[in-house]
């Protein structure tokens, strides 16, 4: 099924045929779209507001899109849904499947993996490395060229379900590895490491390398990056 918005502003020749776009979205020159892919999804209470109405769904839709901005030379991969008032920057990548919702900021350059969810409200940087299946909710803020492991949860709410939402926040350069978890709240320094399968209930200090549930500090990243070098030169021919 194919609906692009009058309103819409195409300038790009990379377009499926198969796609919905709604609103005045904004399509960068040299940007890919595949098929089945959503662009200007409006949230839940438009989509409430819609009900008994006799026009066409997409038509609805379109008619309360404020639509979203896609920035020149990205890769929109199939089967992904982007909600209205998205911002992303030129050169992004996306995995197939991934959901981004209402009111998220991505920089440019940054890869977002297949299964992603970025639930709205978020400030992802530049040069990000997103893996696949990362839940990001609402709140959080992820500095310039972070890395974020597959399976990594960050959470919102220390006490769960509660009215007040805590977001987490990362540092620029960080390193978050596969299945670790984010607690509601805490703050990764800087050019920090987090291990694999850890449990992050404590802000951790700029540099550092935590590991363990819950999360502890086990050395500086200096060490890390050391280890990092020797087991590259180690590498079998």
């Amino acid at each position: 099924m194919t609906y692009i918005s009058p309103k819409a502003k195409i300038l790009s020749k990379s377009i499926s045929r198969d796609v919905v776009i709604l609103g005045p979205s904004v399509i960068g020159e040299g940007t890919i779209i595949e098929p089945l892919v959503v662009i200007g999804h409006p949230i839940r209470s438009k989509l409430i507001s819609m009900r008994n109405t006799d026009l066409e769904i997409e038509q609805l839709m379109n008619e309360v899109s404020n639509g979203t901005v896609i920035g020149r030379n990205c890769i929109i991969r199939s089967n992904v849904v982007i909600y209205e008032n998205v911002e992303v920057h030129d050169g992004v990548e996306t995995g197939h499947n991934a959901l981004i919702r209402e009111n998220t900021k991505i920089g440019s350059n940054t890869r977002i993996g297949s299964g992603v969810i970025i639930d709205g409200d978020t400030v992802i940087g530049n040069n990000v490395s997103i893996q696949s299946m990362v839940y990001i909710p609402r709140g959080t803020v992820i500095g310039d060229n972070v890395f974020l492991g597959p399976n990594v949860v960050i959470t919102n709410d220390k006490y769960p379900p509660s009215k007040r939402l805590d977001g987490v926040k990362i540092g620029r350069n960080a390193v978050i590895g596969a299945n670790a978890t984010l607690i509601a709240g805490v703050e990764i320094g800087e050019n920090a490491v987090v291990a694999a399968g850890s449990v992050v209930t404590k802000d951790v200090p700029p540099g550092e390398v935590v590991v363990g549930v819950p999360a502890k500090s086990i050395y500086s990243v200096d060490v890390f990056i050391k280890k990092r070098i020797e087991y590259e030169k180690s590498e079998t021919p």
